[in-house]
């Protein structure tokens, strides 16, 4: 790797678990967390991209950097393009989107994204993870996505694809041979100057039909590189329930 950045957006007013950056984690802002996979993945800069002085407060003495944006950002992405030209980073300045609500992301993972996009040709890079079980396949929060012989994606979508015709026609409670599935893992890898180019792009069809941004970037004619996470991605935090859960897991790592 010649260097990378990782960009972190973390919204106050999450919907399904408002002050979600905010919330403790083993008694510290579960912002801070994330903020410290980002670190531990060797990033030459840590942003986190916020709406809220709490959020930056929280982070003061983290070794992290605070890009203050607008609060009526329609999506995280929108978010970090602004962060972009706060931190004025050069066009081919390769940027890694981690979400705020990822505070046990593999530092593999986040190396391998960046990896991914500095080898490539393609604007934009992201991972999946085979999917291991039939429930997975079918829900329809796991998205699922599907790539070329050149490891570029072909489609993402909520609905179980590649669909197996035949052996879906027999039974649909096992998965069937054929595979691998993939699940999509929402860590993005960007250039910069594409960044911009993606936030200022009308939504797609396609993307308003599925409710997944990165439709709109296929939909518009761009490529975008897809390979297998290294290592697994525990789920994120979007419930109380996902918090309490990762407060269990959190527990375990530390014995």
């Amino acid at each position: 790797m010649t260097g990378f950045v990782v960009a972190i957006p973390a919204r106050h007013a999450a919907s399904r678990l408002p002050g979600k950056p905010l919330r403790p984690l083993g008694g510290e802002p579960l912002v801070l967390h994330v903020a410290r996979r980002a670190l531990a993945a060797g990033a030459r800069e840590v942003w986190v991209a916020t709406d809220d002085a709490r959020i930056a407060d929280a982070l003061d003495g983290s070794g992290v950097r605070i890009a203050m944006t607008a609060a009526d950002h329609a999506s995280g992405t929108d978010r970090l393009a602004e962060c972009a030209r706060i931190a004025g980073w050069s066009d081919d300045t390769i940027v890694v989107n981690l979400q705020g609500d990822e505070p046990f992301a593999p530092v593999a993972g986040i190396r391998a994204v960046a990896g991914l996009l500095e080898r490539s040709t393609a604007p934009m890079a992201t991972l999946g993870a085979v999917i291991n079980d039939v429930e997975q396949l079918f829900d329809p929060n796991a998205v699922k996505l599907v790539a070329d012989a050149t490891g570029h994606a072909l489609y993402f979508s909520r609905a179980p694809i590649p669909w197996p015709r035949d052996a879906f026609a027999r039974s649909r409670d096992a998965l069937p041979a054929g595979g691998p599935w993939l699940r999509h893992i929402g860590i993005y890898a960007y250039r910069a100057g594409f960044l911009q180019t993606f936030a200022d792009m009308p939504p797609g069809r396609l993307e308003v039909i599925e409710s997944l941004e990165q439709l709109r970037v296929m939909e518009a004619g761009y490529r975008i590189a897809v390979a297998v996470t290294p290592e697994p991605f525990p789920p994120g935090v979007d419930t109380p329930e996902d918090l309490e859960r990762a407060e269990r897991h959190l527990a375990t790592l530390r014995g």
